[in-house]
């Protein structure tokens, strides 16, 4: 790490003490820009009201007997699931965030699974949770965040918010001085995977509380900073570092409509900063040069800006906010950095944001891990690496072959307290106090953390050659005709020798323009394809050839997280 200073932050113990000291530090700034109702104008919620909110309703769910509860919360993002995490952890019991995007069969084992005594759910959910309603765990009490028929039998939202807030005026503090332990399980997460495999990872107050302290030591956040709330709330990564990080900080959260509304919603809040994965930064990146693409004039000028911009840069002299004016612009005006997680992003795409101006860094994190491990720096990155291990986190390469590849290890107070009623899963990944992350990579001499790939996804030759998936794909994600693929190992028809093979969707927009036909055949896109295959083997050592591929007519299913799911590739 080069002899650049970690940024001050205050000292926290636990979200509760989080919470407090931001509503103190920060009481008339605006936490929240909510929208009453669809396409209407964005309200503003302080610091003040918030935590006045978060008292109320933790007040009310110990009316409900709910003290030590296991509370599972479902829904889109939005202020109610916002208050009801931090009435629960802080002082009620044990939440349990769920995916609302899961099947109606999932959802209720993992109710069952995790033992919860209450669901706060969406309207959104209604359905679902009455379908399921007489087979959830006995005494389940049920909470909508939307107006209900009181012949549901179901508990209103809004009706215990106001009751609480009744109960604290009138002098209840029940939940105000309710103890929190920091170092037990108060947050239970469930990652992805089908409802036998998914495993549910334990975290506590002190495991989240240094992970936000840590990472905002390393990347500059301001309490003047607005950001846009577009990925799941239920995952550790947008609960972390799109939620939470912002009260500890002070800064500003605007809830997003829907991904078709991320430029309106960016204008309308003044959003200067973004939490991504890399389809959306891709996305962005390619509508830039899309745009530009269709007048030669243009297309010019941008390339052109760029290499006047960068020549300026190196002697201290930065117009990319005046040169680009118009793409800022388009992306509401003041966007100053986009943090991208997830997965791996391609280093043009970012170097591509850089050079017009908009920031962007990539950080590397798991689930059981709170989730960051390793973040790049707004003031010292490399845009090809994962990032630099975090202030209180150590991370190191175990079994490392001769080019220094090897599984990423971790320890540190972020790390999880283990697997709920799972210890031989625990005890497979934590050893000797270092968790095994299952991801191989190296570290570089500057320290930073380069991730090659994951290691159940690596092909493995007779010859006991590795192929990393991830390399190929990259390479072939670089071509404007190919949207997704997925490189596997497949054994061969003739010897049953392991081959390097790939399953293809293509852009099929690019692809029409490619082949100047708005309706290409199948053996049209199939011979495309393979000259792209052509040009990327020749980037290939002979071994890592791709000698198989087919090409898909649809794209490949996703988590909610937008990661492709790789348990439904051919062998």
């Amino acid at each position: 790490m080069k002899n650049i200073p970690l940024y001050e932050v205050r000292q926290i113990r636990d979200l509760k003490d989080m919470l407090s000291s931001s509503a103190v530090q920060f009481a008339d700034r605006t936490a929240f820009h909510v929208k009453k109702e669809e396409g209407g104008p964005y309200e503003t919620i302080t610091y003040r009201q918030f935590k006045a909110d978060v008292d109320a309703f933790g007040t009310a769910l110990h009316a409900l007997g709910l003290s030590g509860g296991r509370i599972a919360v479902v829904g889109e993002n939005r202020y109610e699931w916002a208050v009801s995490y931090l009435a629960t952890v802080n002082g009620t019991g044990i939440v349990v965030p769920m995916d609302r995007e899961l099947p109606l069969n999932e959802l209720q084992s993992l109710m069952h699974r995790a033992h919860v005594n209450a669901i706060i759910f969406s309207g959104t959910k209604l359905k679902d949770v009455q379908a399921m309603r007489a087979d959830l765990p006995e005494g389940c009490l049920l909470i909508c965040m939307d107006a209900i028929p009181p012949e549901t039998g179901m508990y209103s939202w809004e009706t215990l918010l106001e009751e609480g807030r009744i109960k604290v005026a009138e002098g209840v503090r029940v939940f105000l001085d309710a103890p929190v332990d920091e170092t037990v399980m108060s947050i239970l997460l469930f990652t992805s995977g089908t409802t036998d495999k998914s495993k549910a990872v334990m975290l506590s107050h002190r495991n989240i509380a240094s992970d936000l302290m840590d990472m905002c030591a390393m990347l500059y956040i301001s309490q003047e900073d607005t950001f846009l709330s577009i990925l799941p709330l239920h995952h550790t990564y947008e609960c972390t570092c799109g939620f939470l990080c912002q009260i500890y900080r002070g800064c500003s959260i605007a809830y997003c409509e829907g991904l078709r509304h991320i430029l309106k919603n960016m204008k309308e809040a003044k959003v200067t900063m973004l939490n991504c994965v890399p389809l959306i930064l891709e996305s962005m990146h390619r509508r830039i040069w899309d745009q530009a693409a269709k007048d030669p004039a243009l297309l010019k000028k941008l390339k052109t800006g760029i290499r006047v911009s960068n020549a300026l840069r190196v002697v201290g002299i930065d117009l990319r906010r005046k040169l680009f004016a118009q793409i800022h612009e388009n992306f509401g005006g003041h966007l100053r950095m986009m943090i991208s997680g997830g997965a791996a992003i391609a280093p043009e795409v970012v170097k591509g944001l850089q050079d017009i101006g908009i920031a962007c860094v990539q950080g590397y994190g798991l689930t059981e891990c709170s989730p960051i491990i390793a973040l790049n720096r707004n003031c010292d990155f490399k845009n090809d690496a994962a990032g630099l291990p975090i202030p209180h986190g150590e991370i190191k390469i175990f079994e490392a072959d001769a080019t220094g590849v090897g599984e990423i290890i971790t320890r540190g107070p972020n790390v999880m307290l283990g697997y709920y009623e799972n210890e031989a899963a625990t005890k497979a990944v934590m050893v000797d106090g270092w968790f095994h992350t299952g991801d191989l990579g190296l570290i570089d001499k500057d320290g930073f953390v380069h991730i090659t790939g994951r290691q159940k996804n690596v092909i493995v030759t007779k010859n006991g050659k590795n192929i990393y998936p991830e390399e190929i794909e990259y390479l072939l994600g670089r071509s404007p005709l190919i949207q997704e693929s997925m490189v596997y190992g497949r054994a061969a028809e003739k010897d049953g020798e392991l081959e390097v093979s790939a399953e293809i969707f293509p852009n099929m927009e690019k692809m029409a323009e490619h082949l100047g036909d708005a309706a290409p055949s199948a053996d049209r896109i199939y011979e495309a394809i393979a000259e792209v295959v052509r040009t990327v083997n020749k980037q290939l050592t002979l071994y890592k050839y791709i000698r198989y591929f087919t090409v898909r007519e649809e794209e490949f299913a996703k988590t909610t997280s937008k990661k492709i799911i790789r348990k439904n590739l051919r062998k």
